[in-house]
């Protein structure tokens, strides 16, 4: 059973669709469990064959190019990649899967905790413990943690354009690129951007507005706007300001503030720098303003493949038919997407959760993120809690296995063609129902049959939803109007 969006409605009218259709406007049962199937060896043979490996220089040029879509002759759609596809070769082992597993938790771990340093209190409300121009577009590419996000797009710096690998981050408020002269840098696909062959770089003066709008930014020799961004796992970039031209194929971007980094250190794992789609005014939506109405949409590609998804800005991004939630801002954290949640459901029941868990107060405590940083959804521990044993009592017919990580709850499917879970939704705000598929919450976590149950306690009031439970699914930011959209496809 494939992702689906729903709206309260009598189980008769459920029956119906779900006889009709697997992807679309369905509605969602209230009194009895649903269960859809998980295709236990089509996930595994996944695992066991994708060998990440960067791309050759011919997919490299590939992947630069922007596809027009027909419908929209103004809207330019871009690849996004995989972080995987830019890590060097690896041997398809037991033990290179489970090591590149708990990497991606240990990234994910320090994410989560760099996102609760930037809110108020920690994010520790309510007595919760700490915890650790036109329409155009790129294809994505899954790619990195904090900071370095887990998804990659291609686009072109500078006049002429030099092709590059930018990681995309949702959480993010600046554009950053590694800069020559290097004077610390780490290893990146593409040769280092150096602005001594663009005719379009300008340096920002320590007087400009756009400086002032930097946290952290101070004066080089009292002339060029310095900028400093560090990161929750260590990572960080330190340079100067530049006024820049982006390339997105056939579409010229000018003028964009980015950060030229000339000391610069992280996990990015082959990407030249960092796109920020956040929500504050210096990130490349922000820039962006008026010409594209704050309108963005993507699709992330699913681990273990060799597929691209998409990253398309403007308005033409904004699909006909998505189920659409209203968009929240928090003025004390103006770089992240809320959304507004009511509750969560398993096997088509809602959890008893108050919905106040998921509120964001008027102090900007609490509330939902979607973040394409976060690879694995939290939620505050007494929610999780709730949501995790739901899912157990109506998986009591599977075999146990230990925890793994940071996930509690895992099972031994090894031997399973395909296996029988319950559905697993998110109630929104106003209505609107999200059912994720089946992939989306129960994950494997090496080549062996060992597949966990994708969620965690956040340790904190804020709830995050990642890109495991995003991936697949068409997802819109109408920056201008207030919403945010799920669907109506599969990407």
């Amino acid at each position: 059973m494939a992702m689906s969006l729903a709206s309260p409605a009598p189980l008769l009218t459920i029956l119906l669709l779900l006889s009709l259709c697997s992807i679309g406007i369905a509605m969602a049962a209230a009194s009895y469990p649903d269960f859809q199937l998980l295709n236990v060896k089509q996930s595994l043979l996944e695992t066991k064959m994708f060998h990440p490996h960067p791309p050759k220089p011919s997919e490299s040029h590939q992947l630069s190019n922007v596809t027009q879509t027909g419908d929209h002759p103004q809207k330019w759609k871009l690849k996004l990649l995989h972080r995987d596809r830019l890590s060097s070769n690896a041997t398809s082992t037991f033990h290179h899967h489970r090591r590149r597993f708990l990497s991606r938790m240990e990234r994910d771990v320090k994410r989560v905790a760099a996102i609760l340093r930037r809110l108020p209190d920690g994010g520790n409300h309510e007595g919760d413990a700490s915890y650790e121009v036109k329409d155009f577009g790129s294809d994505v590419v899954s790619g990195m943690a904090q900071g370095s996000g887990e998804y990659f797009v291609r686009i072109g710096v500078g006049s002429p354009p030099r092709s590059q690998y930018m990681v995309i981050d949702s959480g993010s408020d600046i554009v950053w690129v590694q800069c020559q002269p290097c004077n610390q840098c780490y290893r990146q696909s593409d040769p280092v951007f150096n602005p001594a062959d663009s005719v379009s770089f300008a340096g920002v003066s320590c007087g400009s507005s756009v400086c002032e709008r930097i946290e952290n930014s101070g004066c080089n020799a009292g002339r060029s706007c310095r900028y400093e961004v560090s990161y929750g796992d260590g990572s960080y970039t330190k340079g100067t300001l530049a006024f820049e031209t982006l390339t997105f194929g056939r579409t010229v971007v000018k003028n964009v503030a980015i950060g030229c980094g000339h000391i610069n250190r992280g996990m990015f794992i082959g990407a030249a720098g960092l796109l920020g789609l956040g929500g504050g005014s210096m990130s490349l939506v922000g820039q962006l303003g008026g010409q594209t109405g704050g309108a963005f949409s993507y699709c992330l590609v699913s681990r273990g493949t060799d597929a691209s998804g998409s990253l398309v800005f403007g308005r033409g991004a904004m699909p006909v038919g998505a189920s659409w939630v209203p968009l929240l801002r928090n003025p004390r954290a103006p770089s992240f997407y809320y959304v507004g949640l009511s509750g969560l459901g398993v096997g088509g029941i809602q959890v008893p959760i108050s919905e106040d868990i998921f509120r964001l107060t008027e102090l900007g405590y609490g509330g939902v993120v979607m973040d394409t940083g976060t690879a694995v959804t939290r939620f505050p521990t007494s929610a999780y809690n709730a949501f995790r044993d739901a899912f157990v009592m109506q998986t009591t017919n599977l075999p146990r296995a230990s925890r793994v990580s940071i996930f509690d709850t895992c099972y031994n499917l090894s031997g399973f063609i395909s296996v029988r879970v319950p559905t697993v939704s998110f109630y929104f705000s106003g209505g609107p129902i999200l059912t994720l598929p089946a992939r989306n919450f129960l994950i494997p976590v090496d080549d062996i049959g060992t597949f966990c149950f994708a969620f965690a306690a956040s340790g904190s009031g804020l709830s995050i939803i990642g890109n495991i439970q995003q991936e697949g699914i068409q997802i819109s930011f109408d920056g201008a109007n207030g919403f945010v959209g799920f669907g109506p496809n599969v990407c």
